[in-house]
């Protein structure tokens, strides 16, 4: 199982529809609006690393009003 944070950078006023879009994607685990220099922190779930950078690059980061992401790839020990 794969699993990363992204946070996302969106246009100002648009934080609860990207919120509404984004939980509707499959594999995302949690989302959450967040104040600060990121405007969404969302957890993401795949099988394997390939969906994993499929729902990142061609779902989440294709939702209109999306400025940027950043994400970071969760390892458990």
């Amino acid at each position: 199982m794969q699993r990363a944070l992204v946070l996302f950078n969106i246009e100002s006023g648009s934080e609860n529809q990207v919120l509404k879009n984004v939980k509707k994607v499959e594999g995302v685990e949690e989302a959450y609006i967040s104040y600060g220099v990121y405007d969404l922190a969302v957890k993401v779930r795949a099988d394997s690393m390939d969906a994993l950078k499929d729902i990142i690059s061609n779902r989440l980061r294709q939702i209109k009003k999306v400025r940027s992401t950043i994400s970071l790839l969760l390892i458990e020990e």
